[in-house]
């Protein structure tokens, strides 16, 4: 079952979140800047030879990120891992599925786990078990994840697709129940678990898909974890039909082996979605105006491929543009240059989704 949202955009300001839970930054851990790190620490690092996580520059790294882990089991954003702290940890920055935060740092100790089986793992396995246990606290009951657990308040406790952290969270946790590859070192009773809570994580997703006029679209960048509804993030992330998160959604269900005909449905409901709000024909061009500023500006170009607008208005279906006051407008030109050019109101990655994912997933079902 969907639920129906069609709350406009104007209905959705009386609901935002108070400033303050929207500016408070979030502090990260002493890294001191001349401490370069010989390894990248990005999802990329997972990519590596498996035989390289044998070795010791893999096992030293591996030591880091144990230190890096928090008493409840949850790892920090925006850091390197690859290299030791330089000093406390701020509380205000770790347990979180944010920006590739815990997902990454598990996955790389799978793999270092999986490579070193003559030798002692047994931190690094105690340090997993931990990381999944904490994956699993987190979940709600309805299947969706916060993106701080535990929980802070405000915008954090949003069911939370942004940036695509639950769908890390659930790739993570099937292949955890698979038991293959990296992760056959996982216990059985853990790997039941992973499976529960990847089919619960299915359901949230499928009861958050915003159906409008009957008909199924896509979903917000994070929906209320009670109502499921689209909620507010940043003053500048308003509820809205997400252009660019749905597409990591909808990759997922098509990922699934032997999709429901309430998957199938999704999927096309979201395809039929990007295909109707394509924007052809411009680019997004950078550029330093006359004050030496970064900006960013929209190009008339025939021969660009598609765009989107990050976020659509859930009423008119139309792109909006938000800066930090909270109020939507029709361009990238009319909000302010700060948020032009620090942030991505434009993206163009359903292109992929439509050319070749979909017609892929198409042929597979047959």
């Amino acid at each position: 079952m969907t639920h129906r949202f069609g709350l406009s955009l104007a209905t959705a300001l009386m609901f935002a979140v108070p400033v303050a839970a929207c500016a408070t930054p979030i502090p990260a851990a002493a890294q001191t800047a001349a401490a370069a790190p010989s390894v990248v620490w990005n999802a990329e690092i997972l990519k590596r030879d498996p035989a390289w996580f044998a070795s010791a520059e893999a096992r030293a790294v591996a030591d880091n990120v144990l230190k890096y882990q928090s008493a409840e089991g949850g790892w920090p954003k925006n850091m390197s891992l690859a290299i030791p702290p330089t000093g406390p940890i701020s509380p205000g920055s770790t347990n979180t599925i944010d920006n590739q935060a815990t997902t990454v740092p598990m996955a790389y100790l799978a793999r270092v786990i999986s490579a070193n089986a003559e030798a002692d793992t047994t931190a690094y396995r105690a340090a997993f078990d931990r990381g999944l246990d904490w994956l699993l606290a987190a979940q709600y009951p309805n299947g969706g994840w916060p993106q701080f657990y535990p929980l802070r308040g405000g915008y954090y406790d949003h069911i939370t697709f942004n940036d695509d952290a639950m769908v890390r969270v659930l790739n993570l946790l099937r292949e955890i129940e698979s038991g293959r590859g990296p992760y056959g070192f996982v216990d059985a009773e853990r790997r039941a678990r992973a499976a529960d809570a990847t089919a619960r994580g299915l359901d949230v997703i499928l009861k958050t898909q915003i159906r409008k006029d009957g008909l199924l679209t896509v979903w917000c960048a994070q929906h209320d974890q009670v109502t499921l509804a689209p909620a507010w993030a940043r003053r500048f992330e308003p509820p809205s039909y997400s252009g660019g998160e749905s597409v990591g959604i909808t990759r997922y269900l098509m990922s699934l082996p032997d999709p429901s005909p309430e998957v199938i449905a999704a999927v096309e409901g979201s395809v039929a979605w990007f295909r109707a709000h394509a924007i052809p024909g411009i680019r997004i061009e950078s550029f330093t105006d006359a004050e030496g500023h970064r900006d960013r500006r929209v190009v008339q170009d025939a021969s660009a491929g598609p765009q989107w607008a990050r976020f659509y208005d859930l009423e008119t279906g139309k792109p909006i543009f938000m800066g930090r006051e909270s109020v939507a407008k029709a361009s990238l030109a009319e909000i302010e240059q700060e948020r032009r050019a620090g942030y991505s109101y434009y993206v163009d990655s359903a292109a992929r989704l439509l050319d070749a994912d979909y017609p892929a997933w198409k042929r597979r079902l047959g």
